[in-house]
């Protein structure tokens, strides 16, 4: 998605009539939505400079330009585009990466930097290894442009930022990403200028920009099927912003517990799709292969199973389980017994361990008590049973109590979803979860319907299914699953008569039903698929969330007794009422939450309470007045084929 788009000739006039930030504005409101004054105000200053760089008969006048485009299914989006021919009449784009920094200064991480941002000092990407890590995803993953061989040649320019002697951001030696992507500053613009004249020599017409939009997009790539690659040592996913920055503090904190001996505690927070999975993995390999003993760990088993599965034919079983644990692992472990331990779903820790949770102390005490290192991926919106205790708080207290240093950082790039941070934003907000600024809606770049007959359902994940058997149906747990079924795919447990539908919970003899080649016959549940993702995802919403009296409401009662997530609530209830209906209530909504963001393309709903499929058709209303026509109410164009990260 381009927000503006002409050609220099254009550009230059729009800037010289004051025009330029409404210009983007105006698109920028049309294609995503309000923003605020602060960006707009970084536009209309930014454009000055690049005004000032263009200003020149070298580059042609009808040369491509666009400002804010939107990185293929991430939330990412870069500053600004030139487009042109060389002097070989090869399409060329140059991807510049705009900054208004005054300082910055060296931290000892690999292509890291800190600065004042966002109100206060961070650790933020370097800028030239932004600019290359965009043009990265756009080079790996836009056909059209590696087939047709289009040139990248990205850089950073900022413009306020006056060096002084001895600067290290420009120094190549420490900073490699400058060797990829030069770094332009203040005083540069003859510098910027000649970088551009070198390779834009001649118009193209804006058709680069039109195969850079309209480009068909690789599939997407899922942790699941890139992780033998990893494995063997191929950089299968870039890592870009807060993502680079939580690697390599990861990395830094790990190495030096390793060398130390001082106990690290990494707390590292971050919703749906941002990466915590990957990141997860790609620090599993990296601190393996530098000789430390490292496992990965989570309390689910559904992932490490589906991870196990693709590995078996290239490792032993002996070396697959010594890297994959379940969270009850460490009951026994004596003291910095393992060098790393990296837990993903952090939030599904519980105290006790064992099938009948009465071993153990506490699951988070001795992971941290287990390990030199130990590195808590996080997402306290998706606990989902009453079991689940993991949580920032705790993790901070048991680190403390062990002399530990505690580091936190969090992740903020989005890439489930096809990249809509509103779409998220606004499922919280729907759901009553928590109000967000996307409470009229979110830009129209996922796919997402509200459908009134979950058989309809069940034929649109069956057809997408069919495509790459990436795409399932999963419900709330409000079905009884029958015990003469768990391995019989014909009895069926999820009735809904007036429908005349059915269909069988996932079955209990495969723990790897998310990759199950027959498994989209069978309704997935939040234990099942959590830790994981599909291209489509098809929600079924039982009674247990309904809408009153202009609110989604909750109801712990009807969900199956079969269902362990809200075990021990009823003696709860007898104690501390509200407590208690509090917890289910936040587990109920939590448990949708998380089921309604499985899907990279996309979301299909149905709900059982008919006035809940009301109000979301109703939400999906005002999304679209919002974003303008769309064919059908609550659907979302689809787009291009999905990067994932």
């Amino acid at each position: 998605m381009i927000i503006y788009q002409a050609t220099k000739e254009e550009f230059l006039e729009h800037v010289e009539e004051d025009l330029i930030e409404q210009k983007i504005y105006e698109q920028y409101s049309t294609k995503i939505g309000r923003t605020s004054q602060s960006e707009i105000a970084s536009w209309n200053h930014s454009m000055q400079y690049m005004y000032k760089v263009l200003n020149t008969n070298a580059v042609p006048r009808k040369a491509g330009i666009a400002i804010e485009y939107r990185l293929p299914t991430t939330s990412k989006r870069v500053d600004f585009i030139i487009t042109g021919e060389n002097e070989f009449g090869k399409e060329t784009v140059i991807i510049i990466e705009l900054k208004q920094w005054q300082k910055a200064e060296r931290v000892n991480k690999e292509d890291v930097v800190r600065t004042f941002v966002g109100h206060k000092e961070r650790e933020v990407a370097h800028p030239s290894y932004q600019a290359w890590s965009y043009a990265a995803i756009i080079r790996d993953y836009n056909e059209t442009v590696q087939n047709q061989d289009i040139e990248l040649h990205p850089c950073s320019y900022l413009h306020n930022y006056i060096t002084q002697d001895g600067d290290p951001i420009l120094d190549e030696e420490i900073y490699g990403c400058l060797k990829k992507a030069p770094l332009f500053k203040n005083g540069d613009v003859k510098k910027l200028r000649e970088f551009i004249e070198r390779y834009v020599q001649k118009p193209d017409q804006n058709k680069t920009l039109y195969k850079i939009e309209h480009g068909k997009i690789r599939p997407s790539k899922s942790l699941q099927d890139a992780l033998l690659k990893m494995l063997q040592g191929n950089q299968e996913f870039v890592m870009i912003d807060s993502q680079k920055v939580v690697y390599e503090t990861a990395l830094n904190q790990a190495r030096f517990a390793f060398d130390t001996g001082k106990k690290q505690v990494i707390i590292v927070e971050g919703g749906p799709g941002t990466g915590k999975s990957v990141l997860a993995i790609n620090l599993l390999v990296q601190l393996t292969n530098e000789s430390m003993v490292c496992q990965y760990i989570s309390k689910n088993s559904a992932p490490r199973e589906v991870y196990k599965r693709r590995l078996q034919s290239n490792y032993k079983k002996s070396y697959i389980d010594n890297l994959f644990k379940g969270s009850g692992s460490y009951v026994d472990s004596n003291k910095n017994e393992l060098d790393v331990l990296i837990v993903d779903e952090a939030h599904r820790l519980n105290e006790k361990s064992g099938m009948f949770k009465n071993i153990g102390e506490n699951q988070t005490k001795e992971i941290i008590h287990a390990a030199k290192c130990a590195i808590f991926f996080i997402d306290e919106c998706q606990r989902v049973t009453a079991s689940d205790v993991g949580s920032i708080e705790e993790i901070e207290s048991f680190a403390k109590k062990q002399g530990a240093q505690v580091i936190k950082v969090g992740l903020d790039s989005q890439f489930r979803c096809n990249g809509s941070d509103g779409y998220l934003a606004w499922i919280d907000d729907v759901l009553g979860i928590r109000e967000t600024a996307n409470d009229i809606g979110f830009e129209h770049d996922y796919l997402f319907e509200v459908l009134d007959n979950p058989n309809e359902l069940k034929q649109i994940i069956y057809e997408k299914n069919s495509i790459n058997n990436k795409a399932r149906m999963v419900a709330g747990y409000c079905w009884e699953w029958i015990k003469a079924g768990k391995e019989n795919t014909n009895v069926h447990d999820i009735n809904l008569p007036d429908y005349d539908f059915s269909m069988s919970w996932n079955l209990g003899n495969t723990n790897t039903w998310a990759i199950d080649e027959e498994s989209v016959q069978e309704v997935g549940c939040i234990h099942t698929c959590q830790g994981l993702e599909f291209d489509y995802v098809g929600v079924i919403i039982g009674m247990d969330m309904i809408y009153r009296d202009s609110k989604v409401i909750t109801d712990y009662t009807k969900r199956a007794k079969t269902d362990k997530s809200l075990n021990g609530l009823l003696g709860k209830c007898k104690k501390r009422e509200n407590e208690a209906l509090a917890l289910a209530d936040k587990i109920i909504r939590n448990t949708y939450r998380t089921l309604m963001t499985r899907g990279q393309k996309g979301c299909y709903v149905f709900c059982e309470d008919i006035e809940l499929g009301k109000y979301l058709k109703e939400r999906m209303q005002i999304n679209k007045v919002q974003y303008g026509e769309m064919k059908t109410i609550g659907l979302i164009a689809e787009g291009v084929e999905n990067y994932h990260i």
